[in-house]
């Protein structure tokens, strides 16, 4: 998982192909992280109204201004859902325990599949992504 700034510069390939294709997958991660941040703004110490936030500040060139439900979230440190307020690395880690696990009965060949029950946040993350864990 690349982080938030795109690191290409440590690169070990000579092709100018192989090259490319690590450029472009720093990009498509850049891409699906940004869009992750804002689906799921909601639980993230991210600003979910940015409207709010717009309208307090005072001209274009202006640094931002968090919006007021954006700073109540975090003074609070939870959600409008009481949910606790992750960044997104640590929700991500909090994401990480959800394992899908292969059951063997005894030394049969019968297996069958479980999965780990998700918590309230966890389902909620995915909620908001539109995506079910359970492929």
């Amino acid at each position: 998982m690349k982080d938030f700034a795109l690191e290409v510069e440590l690169i070990r390939h000579r092709r100018e192909d192989r090259v490319r294709a690590h450029v472009f997958l720093c990009m498509l991660a850049l891409y699906v992280r940004i869009h992750m941040e804002q689906a799921l703004a909601p639980i993230l110490f991210t600003d979910h109204d940015p409207q709010g936030a717009q309208a307090r500040t005072a001209s274009v060139v202006a640094p931002a201004v968090r919006s007021k439900a954006a700073l109540a979230k975090i003074r609070r440190k939870t959600t409008d859902d009481g949910f606790p307020v992750h960044s997104f690395r640590s929700l991500l880690a909090d994401l990480k325990t959800l394992t899908k696990n292969t059951v063997r009965m005894g030394t049969s060949d019968v297996t069958f599949e479980r999965y780990t029950l998700s918590t309230t946040l966890q389902a909620r993350a995915f909620e908001l992504l539109d995506v079910s864990h359970r492929l």
